[in-house]
């Protein structure tokens, strides 16, 4: 995650500016340190005093500023960063940069760097799409600069197009993304997340509480680390992850298909979704109308168990499994890591406060083939995913 690394936020001239404090704001509450460097033009726009208040740092513009401890500024600057961002990035500085051009102190940090550079564009659609300015792009990216998209909207100019710049959250999450060691690069990883569907009628259908959030959490943590990420998701309510494959399903049986269809070309599978263990037997293309006592009995049939079946068959593959229990869980948990052979389960006790289904938050244990337990505390249920992931890492 972001705790504890260094973030230098340039700042250019351009409206753009006035969402560099959010950027610093969010990148505070996930604990980041962050230092503010803004060109003068961008003094045009936001006020050095906010960014100080928004970073809690001195805001650093001037070139030739009497310096401070007898540091040489815009080295110390470049030194400190993990990464230095550039929110928003005018043609203008693309331009410097692209040239070698160190005519204020923004650029001359960015010429002394020895850090990932990420820019996050703001312009004209046409200044953005123009020969000269994507020129400066592609030698910057021959470089190893991250340069981020835009969005299409209605700009500051009133023309509609591409060159507004990215929403801040997006835009701390491609830090994040930058900032995330790849030790999962050149794996395919596919997470199951969200429940099932079981048609009773057209209207009615048995189904459970889980929202998938975990299983989300998981394939976006994976998608950080490098590995290639299949999502196979039941209906939830929250926007999927950026993955490379995102497979929307409904019932057990379409989601035991999914997985089917990926299983041998994978390196692990992580079984967070809650598929439903039953269905009913006859399903009624007409809504079943309640004076008839067709819905006092319901017949189930069982569903495949498609965790039992891909650990009875995997080869090379990791398996993670997931047990959500009222009582008794690691006991139960146990019991499923042998019966499914998974390699890893992750256990929880769907009673405790922070626990379970739909919550942001979990508690969970995670034992391994021997029996190994290691129990955690509450969590956020993305810094839960990484601990899970640093167990496959460690198998892998």
């Amino acid at each position: 995650m972001l705790k504890d690394k260094n973030i230098l936020l340039g700042i250019t001239g351009g409206i753009a500016a006035y969402k560099s404090p959010s950027i610093a704001s969010i990148l505070r509450k996930k604990q980041a340190k962050v230092k503010a460097v803004m060109t003068p033009a961008a003094c045009e726009f936001i006020t050095p005093l906010t960014m100080q208040t928004m970073t809690s740092n001195v805001v650093h513009v001037d070139m030739f500023n009497q310096m401070m401890d007898m540091d040489v500024e815009h080295v110390e600057l470049a030194k400190w960063a993990d990464i230095i961002v550039i929110a928003p990035a005018s043609a203008n500085t693309i331009a410097k940069l692209a040239n070698g051009i160190c005519d204020n102190l923004l650029t001359t940090v960015l010429m002394a760097s020895r850090s990932k550079i990420l820019l996050a564009p703001a312009m004209n659609t046409y200044m953005l799409k123009s020969a000269a300015n994507m020129h400066n792009m592609n030698i910057l990216k021959s470089r190893g600069v991250k340069i981020l998209s835009t969005q299409s909207d209605i700009l500051a100019c009133n023309d509609v197009g591409e060159g507004k710049m990215l929403e801040p959250a997006e835009i701390v999450e491609a830090i994040e993304r930058e900032l995330t060691e790849k030790d999962l690069s050149g794996k395919k990883v596919v997470v199951t997340a969200g429940p099932t569907v079981e048609a009773i009628d057209p209207v009615r259908f048995l189904s459970n509480h889980s929202s998938g959030k975990m299983g989300y959490a998981l394939a976006k943590r994976a998608k950080y680390r490098g590995a290639e990420v299949t999502l196979i998701s039941g209906p939830t309510s929250i926007t999927p992850p950026n993955v490379d494959n995102f497979i929307r399903i409904t019932s057990t049986h379409d989601m035991f298909k999914a997985v089917e269809a990926n299983f041998d070309k994978c390196d692990v599978l992580i079984k967070a979704a809650a598929p439903a263990d039953f269905r009913p037997k006859n399903t009624s293309e007409e809504k079943i109308k309640k004076e008839k006592n067709a819905l006092n009995t319901i017949e189930l049939e069982e569903n495949p168990d498609i965790a039992k079946h891909f650990g009875s068959i995997k080869k090379d593959q990791i398996i993670v499994g997931f047990a959500a229990e009222s009582i008794d869980e690691i006991e139960h948990g146990l019991e499923k890591l042998k019966k499914k052979n998974f390699d890893i389960i992750v256990i929880n006790n769907i009673k405790q406060k922070g626990a379970g289904f739909k919550g942001d938050t979990n508690i969970a244990s995670i034992v391994d083939r021997n029996k190994n337990i290691e129990k955690l505390q509450k969590m956020d249920k993305e810094e839960l995913a990484d601990i899970i992931l640093n167990r496959v890492v460690n198998l892998l």
